[in-house]
């Protein structure tokens, strides 16, 4: 069968979101924020739901998985159609996810599973912040390598934001999904419920269900105990990835408050569907088929996704709180060719990468475009599909606006909420994407022949004027890009590189934009790391001087001052970074912004001191991060190679309620000794203002 793909774009009509606030987590009318759940699926294909692909192949007679209820979620909410993971694997993209940076920052990258979350904002934090109670129930991986225990692991969740607990910490306990139990190729594992390791009493539960159930329970006493307070819940399946076990009964009836999974919390009777007869249940729509067995045991997980999440959204209807909580359901990465102990398996028997190519580890667009639903009635129009590429490093971002807060100025992502609401104008997300591994694109007969076997290594994606830039096995930074329209093009057949002069300036712009997004990592070299960051390719109409726009504001971090709620308290043009432009002497952000000028191609080493916090960003790329967790008055010193030219420049400063404002930007390279950055370095583009950057 042709592999098809729906990508219609509509501009969506709503109304407001949020209410003003006088300060973080304040309101000031009776409406609370909304709640705020984020289903995250694990290795769920693109082509895995029915509404983006399955029911096409049911309506030809082919093998097709049904999402019952989440196509009837589509239907009621937006389904965003290229938004995309932030790498084709599940540590980097959660970590992301969780930070509200692209790979290029993130620093959990490649396959580094287990490694600590930094401890910086995240997006439980933010919204802790907001005034918001938080939970993560499901699969975590982001502790860190040191110690075996809540007590030990650096970055437990309830070290990074979230108030509740309750699921797997390891990334290797969730590839088992009866915890209590020894599974084909996997022993009994670990589970905790906010400090307390309990997989001994979880005889028979199966995670699917026992997260679901852990789910409900917390909204519920959520409800009952703080009805006034939003609440955001990430509720991270361990499915339909990794051993293809299947539930050991048909779902519970009804949902919500009494039906569905239900919460009993006894020793070996912890929720309403245990089992002595584990890993049995075969979906009766696909029992009686002529498909391999796990084919079979694959639908079926999907399945008990679908029942999961109607068994969620019933709850919220029974506690009237569907029209208050917007709800997001998505996947980590592209779908998963492993089944540990089961046999064969390959997602080829359903297609689960729908039309597109790739898959887990892959960068092509079935390994890291990823399906997403977004639904909250009444708020957004249902019904819709939005093709605009956007990421999970969008969220953060995106969840802050909701909940009345500024984003932190070390965070990469726009906010969505134009986009889902048709309120405002959106602004253009980065999709950047690096990530290296071996093996190749599996050699599959749906693939076009382009792709098929082609060597990994180092991958990198760059979305840029619309067109993705994408290469494979890279060896340094002047390779080029092959380059795509994949909302026509979501196969990625027609590679556009060297059809003309337009594609071979937007070949170099790639090639230059990728440089200029990112930090390199030392613990996840790339080829590219030791290049210089290009400067702008032409520059005119400049002035001396920085833009500056002042507010008089106290936010808990360095904010985006974009995202602030406060006017400005005033903006103009200042020599070189000046405090003196301030207002007042306390609580106060400034943001500097314009060129700096690089006078010869080399390392740049920027030392930063102040007195509360700032972030100095060059291009895109973060430099200098003295937000969270920064002495105040140390210095904190960062290095970074610049081609000769001008560079977009800004420095967000703030200064809170107690000492002295102080700030104080240093650097030294090829010909520049160690000193304050000059301001006759310091210029701002005349006619193009803030769009210059």
């Amino acid at each position: 069968m042709k592999r098809t793909g729906i990508f219609l774009c509509i501009i969506l009509s709503l109304f407001s979101v949020t209410a003003c606030q006088t300060r973080v987590g304040q309101s000031t009318t009776d409406r609370k924020a909304p709640n705020i759940i984020f289903i995250l699926t694990d290795d769920l294909g693109y082509g895995d739901l029915g509404t983006l692909f399955q029911n096409e192949r049911r309506k030809a007679g082919l093998p097709a998985l049904q999402t019952p209820f989440l196509d009837q979620l589509a239907a009621g909410g937006t389904l965003l159609t290229r938004h995309y993971a932030p790498a084709p694997v599940c540590a980097p993209s959660r970590a992301s996810f969780l930070l509200g940076q692209h790979q290029g920052h993130a620093n959990v990258r490649n396959n580094q599973f287990d490694k600590a979350l930094e401890d910086n904002h995240t997006i439980a934090s933010v919204l802790k912040e907001a005034g918001y109670a938080t939970a993560l129930v499901g699969k975590y991986g982001l502790q860190g390598l040191e110690g075996n225990n809540p007590e030990t692991w650096e970055a437990y969740p309830t070290r990074r934001g979230f108030d509740h607990f309750f699921g797997y910490v390891r990334h290797e306990d969730g590839h088992n999904h009866y915890p209590a139990h020894e599974a084909r190729q996997r022993p009994p594992v670990q589970l905790y419920h906010q400090n307390e390791e309990i997989s001994g009493q979880l005889r028979g539960c199966y995670t699917t269900d026992l997260f679901t159930a852990a789910a409900k329970k917390w909204i519920i006493g959520q409800q009952q105990q703080h009805a006034e307070q939003p609440f955001f819940l990430y509720l991270a399946y361990d499915t339909p990835h990794a051993g293809l076990q299947v539930a050991s009964a048909p779902y519970p009836a009804g949902g919500g408050l009494k039906g569905g999974v239900q919460w009993k919390g006894e020793a070996g009777n912890f929720i309403n569907t245990v089992s002595d007869t584990i890993d049995s249940y075969i979906h009766p729509d696909y029992a009686g088929q002529d498909w391999p067995e796990q084919q079979k045991r694959h639908a079926s997980m999907v399945r008990r996704i679908d029942e999961a999440v109607a068994d969620v959204v019933q709850l919220l209807q029974d506690l009237d709180l569907e029209q208050e909580t917007l709800l997001v359901f998505t996947s980590d990465n592209g779908p998963h060719h492993e089944s540990y102990g089961y046999g064969d398996y390959n997602p080829t028997f359903f297609d689960s990468y729908g039309p597109l190519d790739g898959t887990k580890r892959d960068t092509w667009e079935g390994g890291i475009r990823v399906p997403t639903i977004v639904r909250w009635p009444g708020k957004i129009k249902a019904g819709q599909r939005n093709e605009t590429p956007s990421g999970f490093h969008d969220w953060l971002a995106t969840f802050a606006e909701l909940g009345g807060v500024p984003a932190p100025a070390n965070s990469d992502g726009v906010s969505l909420v134009p986009l889902l609401t048709g309120r405002g104008k959106q602004e253009q997300s980065t999709v950047y994407i690096e990530y290296s591994v071996g093996g190749k694109t599996p050699d599959y007969e749906q693939f076009d022949a382009s792709h098929k076997g082609q060597v990994r290594g180092e991958m990198q994606v760059i979305y840029l004027d619309g067109y993705k830039g994408i290469r494979y096995n890279t060896q340094a930074a002047g390779d080029d890009f092959r380059i795509y329209e994949t909302r026509q093009d979501p196969g990625e057949v027609q590679d556009l590189a060297d059809t003309g002069t337009p594609f071979e300036k937007l070949q170099q712009r790639m090639k230059d934009r990728v440089l200029q997004v990112r930090r390199p990592d030392e613990s996840a070299p790339r080829p590219y790391d030791m290049a210089p960051v290009p400067a702008l390719a032409a520059v005119s109409g400049i002035s001396p001087g920085l833009r500056y726009r002042a507010f008089e504001a106290a936010p808990a971090w360095v904010p985006v001052v974009a995202t602030l709620r406060q006017n400005t308290a005033g903006s103009g043009v200042c020599t070189g970074i000046d405090l003196g432009i301030r207002s007042r002497e306390n609580d106060i952000v400034i943001e500097y912004s314009g060129l700096l000028e690089v006078p010869e191609t080399g390392e740049y080493t920027f030392s930063l001191q102040t007195d509360r916090g700032a972030v100095l960003r060059l291009h895109e790329a973060t430099v200098i991060d003295a937000d969270k967790g920064y002495p105040a008055g140390s210095v904190r010193v960062a290095g970074v190679r610049l081609a000769k030219g001008y560079h977009p420049v800004r420095l967000t400063y703030m200064h809170g309620a107690q000492g002295a404002p102080s700030l104080d930007l240093q650097w030294r390279g090829p010909g520049v000794p160690q000193r304050p950055v000059e301001a006759e370095r310091l210029f701002h583009q005349i006619d193009q203002g803030r769009a210059a950057l």
